[in-house]
């Protein structure tokens, strides 16, 4: 192991780390007091926006405007990033006078943003400015300037984008939720920007799962239990759901039911479902979460759900097989 390996090794490599983190939770810390109206401001400006919003940068910059653009439209924010080099070689044809344009550059003097900023200006698209240098060309050009200063960077030498960098990703958060508390974006909207994934498969909703039409088991209130039995061995969910006037939810019978009716009443030949049907069952609407199902469904020690209106019409069913099925256990 060489010299400079072993130094990596030592205590010096933990005590530099732990001052960096020291720095860059400080360069964070240090944006709170500087928030006023100007975000405000901000968020109004996007709000009011009738096309996309804009997020542009270069080098390191770009990259944390690429994450703000990505976090902007997974929260319900319409945005895209565009690289401020190529944008001037053509990509400004994607930018409308309806956008809101969002800056990035810590020095506020990014040639490739100036270059395209009188540009910007003259097709009527606002622009926000997120930059280290109040007094900067950049800053000064915008028509909200949010000030993402810090004190130092966490490299040693002062010049590696490193707090800086931290700093402009969290001011980007805190916009993006911001409007996301605006807009009123909730978990069923979240749901749908995340289809995929383990988000996708936490947000999935019972509609997305359940099972519908004629795969639902299903009988009248005045149907014989060999009828109800027929059913529940056609549909395979170790259960039927019992419907009666109106079609309205009145009760389900399932394998539990069928093996504590079979102690209590040999002969069943003359029996009807709606002397041995659970009333009242358990019920879930579709625009739940699957996973809120499957709580209900550990909670009362149930394997299946009939999913049902307010107004107790039966829409759908599922039981733990399709939960499995769509990954949500």
């Amino acid at each position: 192991m060489n010299d400079r390996l072993k130094k990596a090794n030592s205590t010096s490599a933990l005590e530099l780390a732990r001052k960096v983190l020291a720095i860059e939770a400080d360069a964070v810390n240090g944006l709170i007091a500087r928030l006023d109206e100007r975000f405000v401001d901000a968020v109004g400006l996007i709000l009011a926006c009738h096309g996309r919003v804009v997020v542009s940068g270069v080098g390191k910059s770009g990259h944390i405007a690429r994450k703000i653009a990505s976090t902007l439209a997974s929260t319900g924010t319409p945005a895209f990033f565009v690289h401020a080099a190529e944008a001037g070689h053509g990509d400004l044809g994607m930018i409308t006078r309806d956008d809101v344009m969002l800056a990035l550059s810590n020095s506020g003097q990014s040639e490739e943003l100036l270059t395209i900023i009188p540009l910007i200006k003259r097709r009527g698209a606002k622009l926000i400015a997120v930059t280290g240098n109040p007094d900067s060309a950049l800053a000064r050009e915008a028509d909200v300037h949010l000030d993402a200063g810090v004190a130092q960077e966490a490299c040693p030498l002062n010049l590696a984008p490193t707090a800086s960098t931290t700093a402009a990703l969290a001011l980007g958060d805190a916009l993006a939720i911001a409007l996301l508390d605006a807009r009123g974006f909730d978990k069923d909207d979240f749901a749908d920007a995340h289809p995929g994934g383990a988000i996708g498969r936490l947000l999935t909703r019972v509609s997305d799962v359940m099972r519908t039409g004629s795969d639902v088991p299903r009988v009248t209130d005045a149907a014989l239990f060999s009828e109800a039995l027929l059913e529940m061995s056609r549909k395979s969910m170790g259960m039927t759901a019992i419907l009666g006037p109106g079609d309205k939810l009145v009760g389900i019978f399932t394998d539990g039911d069928l093996r504590r009716t079979l102690e209590r009443t040999p002969d069943i030949r003359s029996l009807t479902i709606k002397e041995v049907m659970t009333r009242n069952p358990r019920t879930i609407t579709p625009h739940k979460l699957a996973v809120e199902a499957l709580e209900l469904m550990e909670r009362y020690k149930i394997n299946q759900l009939l999913v049902a209106t307010e107004a107790g019409e039966l829409i759908g069913a599922l039981n733990m097989h399709d939960l499995f099925r769509a990954k949500v256990i």
